[in-house]
C-alpha cells in the first residue's frame, strides 16, 4: 500500500469517524419514555439513562451508577470485537474493504 493510499484510507476513517459522531448527536435527542407500577425511565437513543423517577422521586444515584455500568459494558465489548477480528477494520477487511 503506498503512501498515496494511506492517505486517502485516513480521510475515509475520518470521514465515517465524523458521521459516526453526527449519528450519535442525532441519537442523543430521541427520547423512550416508559412508567410501569409508579417507576418512570427516560432514555436516549444513544443508549444513555436520563432521567428515573420512582413514586415521583427522581433518583439520580442510581441513573448515575446505571450509566456507569451501561459504558463499562460497550468498552468491555469493544474490546472483545477487537480481540476478535479487529472491530470496525477487521470487519471492513472481511468484506474486502
Amino acid at each position: 500500500m503506498g503512501v498515496f493510499d494511506k492517505v486517502k484510507q485516513m480521510g475515509e476513517l475520518n470521514k465515517m469517524r465524523g458521521q459516526a459522531m453526527a449519528l450519535q448527536k442525532q441519537l442523543a435527542l430521541i427520547k423512550t419514555e416508559v412508567t410501569e407500577d409508579g417507576v418512570t425511565v427516560v432514555v436516549t437513543g444513544d443508549q444513555k439513562i436520563e432521567e428515573l423517577t420512582i413514586d415521583g422521586s427522581p433518583n439520580m444515584r442510581v441513573v448515575n451508577a446505571l450509566n456507569k455500568a451501561l459504558k463499562k459494558s460497550q468498552e468491555l465489548a469493544a474490546r472483545k470485537m477487537q480481540e476478535m477480528g479487529g472491530g470496525l477494520s477487521g470487519l471492513l477487511k472481511g468484506l474486502g474493504q
